[in-house]
């Protein structure tokens, strides 16, 4: 299967695409030349590995019964300093809110998640350090 998408440039710093029917903006921000027209490059890799393991967390304990009133990521990655600036680890906090929540179940499909079907999980995890934890408010 292949994927191709197109990043064309509008000017400046910014550039457009389009994602199955979806337009997103990429610019610099103004201290870095940009104008702020949209998200810069770099934390979009993060919103790709929250999206792709969130899915598949959501998608697992669908499927084993668990019921979650809320759930979010946060997940944060470190830069490294010297040039080409990339993130030298991430780390993630899987978040759920809900009653009686079976943490071994969240366990499980976190781990799955992580370990067997997130793509970005994987590609990213041969070049950097990638961990994470689960809270329950």
């Amino acid at each position: 299967m292949k994927t191709t998408v197109n990043v064309k440039w509008t000017g400046n710093m910014a550039f457009e695409t389009e994602v199955a029917g979806h337009k997103l903006i990429i610019d610099a921000s103004p201290e870095a030349g940009g104008e702020g027209k949209g998200v810069t490059p770099k934390p979009l890799q993060l919103v790709a590995l929250g999206g792709c393991t969130g899915m598949d967390v959501v998608s697992l304990l669908k499927k084993m019964r668990v019921e979650v009133e809320d759930f979010q990521m946060f997940i944060e990655g470190e830069l490294t300093d010297e040039h080409p600036r990339h993130y030298r680890s991430i780390h993630l906090v899987y978040q759920f809110k809900g009653k009686d929540l079976p943490l071994e179940k969240l366990e499980k499909a976190v781990s799955m998640s992580e370990d067997k079907y997130c793509g970005v999980a994987a590609l990213y995890k041969k070049a950097i350090p990638l961990t994470y934890e689960i809270r329950v408010v």
